[in-house]
């Protein structure tokens, strides 16, 4: 018997061919677009940079800090008082011997003034008392007083002298306590601080305000023990004052004979006129020098490499490959990395970007990119 369909069924089997034929056309597609070649094995897109030959020379760099020549903490020396006035502020211009500072000191005027009352009184008992034993010394030639009663009268009018010396001195430390009320600048300067103001109580080695002079001024700097012999007397340095963004050339004025005991690090100063720019003091100043001659190198960016002490891991492109080595470190200045020009020769191709997905002999697809080197030699930190 011949089994007839019907068009329900014919149309069931429509869609359902259909279905199955979008599916494989989609099948298709899909297989064509995959990637049969693995990642690893696909080239890595990199920047790279030629290096360039370029001299460096060693140099040191430390900072230091800007002290005045002369500086003094004005305040008493002797006696404790009430501030009564201070007549400057900080940056006043002051003369030799021009007032700073006035204290209450009625009670060291009085003392004064009593212990010179007692010696006017001493010394008028002490010429009274030499008088008399004169006149006894007479009396005994004719037997009228005895030899004892002379030297009682002799010793009693020594005594009155040796009180009155001693007035005298007590009435000397009085005026000096008195003179010390009236604090005066000790020599030209400007007012770095003022410290305290009127009615503030000060004792001996209080600082009511501080006194400088920047005629001269000199650059102080604590250097490694193993810099000794780099730093030695006379040797020019480059000076860049922060503080006022200018740049000086000075000399090694003072080196101390011995380091630090804990520290290990030796103290040298630097001399500088600043007469003519003149420079605010207790600031900061970088301080650096040139250390032996420019040897040759290959320049390339700090940023290529991977720095590990003295050595350096760098990329080389060669030939479509990334070849990693390891090459000695010359120096470093800013962003610039130099490195030994006989283990990397100038013109060396350098993966500068994409280098930290980069392993040994990883295939690269390269896109070269110039950069150019700041200065013609390049002075900064050696590698040691």
């Amino acid at each position: 018997m011949t089994a007839r369909l019907g068009w329900p069924t014919m149309i069931l089997l429509g869609a359902v061919g259909g279905v199955i034929a979008v599916g494989a056309v989609l099948y298709t597609s899909a297989q064509s677009r995959t990637n049969q070649v693995s990642l690893a094995d696909s080239a890595k897109p990199v920047s790279t940079i030629a290096a360039i030959a370029a001299p460096f020379q060693s140099s040191r760099r430390y900072v230091g800090t800007i002290e005045p020549w002369v500086e003094a903490k004005i305040g008493p020396q002797l006696v404790s008082a009430y501030v009564d006035t201070v007549l400057v502020r900080p940056g006043a211009q002051v003369k030799r011997g021009e007032v700073i500072a006035t204290l209450d000191c009625r009670n060291a005027s009085a003392v004064n003034q009593q212990v010179a009352a007692q010696a006017r009184a001493e010394d008028a008992m002490s010429t009274a008392a030499a008088k008399e034993a004169a006149r006894l010394s007479q009396l005994l030639q004719g037997n009228y007083v005895s030899e004892n009663e002379v030297d009682m009268k002799q010793a009693d009018a020594a005594s009155k002298q040796a009180q009155v010396a001693a007035l005298k001195a007590q009435m000397a430390n009085a005026a000096l306590q008195v003179n010390d009320c009236v604090l005066r600048a000790p020599f030209d300067g400007e007012v770095g601080e003022r410290d305290v103001d009127p009615g503030a109580f000060v004792r001996p080695g209080n600082a009511i305000a501080t006194l400088i002079d920047r005629h001269v001024v000199y650059v102080a700097i604590d250097v490694p023990e193993d810099d000794f012999e780099v730093v030695a007397p006379g040797r020019p340095v480059k000076l860049h004052v922060l503080s006022t963004k200018t740049d000086l050339a000075a000399k090694i004025s003072r080196r101390a004979p011995s380091a630090d005991a804990q520290t290990r690090t030796a103290h040298v100063e630097i001399d500088v006129d600043n007469s003519t720019t003149p420079v605010p003091v207790w600031t900061t100043a970088e301080v650096s020098l040139d250390v032996g001659e420019p040897v040759p190198g290959s320049a390339i960016p700090l940023s290529a490499a991977s720095v590990h002490g003295t050595k350096a891991t760098v990329f080389v492109a060669d030939n479509g490959v990334a070849r990693s080595e390891v090459v000695k470190v010359i120096g470093e200045h800013g962003g610039t990395l130099y490195l030994d020009p006989k283990a990397l020769p100038p013109g060396t191709k350098i993966v500068s970007e994409g280098r930290t997905v980069l392993s040994d002999k990883d295939p690269i697809a390269a896109h070269d990119e110039a950069w150019r080197l700041d200065g013609a030699v390049g002075s900064g930190s050696a590698a040691r």
